[in-house]
């Protein structure tokens, strides 16, 4: 792997942190006045469409052809069901403790890594894992708020994430990013249009001169969501997951400035410890990855 691809894949990555958390915060915001079936299946459409005009221009019809379809199929689902459980838990708790659950998902990765890759996870790693987890547990500690059944979604949607990370790098290798973006979009979108037709109302109600501020807020989510995971899927094609890991932690910094932005809501104290502690466990776990190989 050449310099020039390493340091693109880490731009990709970075920028791909702050295309997330800002498509986040606009979820949140849509949140309070749209359902989220309205803003996801919207979300889904839209980067079906983007991703259609792009695969049909630069690769034609060949390029819709996925050698992989369960695969595609696997990680359609599993992201739908990721942004369903994001979007509940956003509406339950802020952004930025939020983010900090979801990306205990590198740590647990490597706890179940005995088990998917018949890898032996010595002490050091244990000791990474355990950090991680006390992080957490300090994040949506008993008093903040935070604690009670509701952080059982986000907790749901990093395990989720974890299998969707590791589809994801897999696929990054074997099918053209382009033709992912699109199948993801498509089965997003077909997966939630279902429960959009039990809405007919709201959606008729939608369509007025009064919404086109919401309106264009589905739309920059749309394209943010689009292009955060191209992006995503583009640098793990140039560089290795494990090596990447630690830059996805500044997703964490971003959904704190855009919590404190657009929410007035900064982390306490202890919220920023447990963050840090669950930054520098997911870093220090990828360190070790990049250090075991030859």
């Amino acid at each position: 792997m050449s310099n020039n691809n390493a340091s693109a894949a880490v731009a990709m990555i970075v920028a791909s942190t702050f295309l997330f958390s800002s498509m986040d915060a606009a979820t949140k915001y849509l949140g309070n006045f749209l359902s989220v079936v309205l803003v996801l299946w919207c979300r889904y459409t839209i980067q079906a469409s983007i991703m259609a005009v792009v695969v049909g221009k630069i690769r034609g019809i060949s390029g819709f052809r996925t050698l992989h379809p369960r695969f595609q199929l696997l990680r359609g689902v599993l992201l739908a069901s990721i942004s369903v459980l994001a979007f509940f838990s956003m509406r339950q708790m802020p952004l930025a403790e939020f983010t900090a659950i979801i990306m205990l998902s590198p740590v647990l990765i490597t706890a179940c890594a005995g088990w998917l890759f018949n890898e032996r996870i010595g002490k050091l790693r244990w000791a990474l894992v355990t950090s991680g987890f006390l992080g957490t547990i300090i994040v949506i500690r008993p008093g903040s708020g935070l604690f009670g059944w509701v952080v059982i979604i986000p907790l749901l949607a990093m395990v989720i994430s974890s299998g969707y990370s590791l589809i994801t790098s897999k696929l990054a290798v074997l099918e053209n990013p382009y033709t992912t973006q699109f199948y993801s979009g498509v089965i997003g979108s077909l997966l939630l249009f279902p429960f959009l037709m039990l809405e007919r109302k709201e959606l008729l109600n939608f369509f007025t001169p009064a919404n086109v501020t919401h309106g264009s807020m589905l739309l920059l989510i749309g394209i943010l969501g689009t292009v955060g995971h191209l992006l995503l899927i583009m640098a793990f094609s140039r560089a290795g997951t494990s090596s990447l890991m630690p830059f996805t932690y500044a997703q964490i910094g971003f959904a704190a400035m855009m919590s404190w932005l657009f929410f007035d809501h900064a982390p306490d104290f202890w919220a920023w410890i447990g963050m840090l502690m669950i930054a520098m466990s997911g870093g220090a776990t990828a360190w070790l990855n990049i250090r075991k190989k030859p």
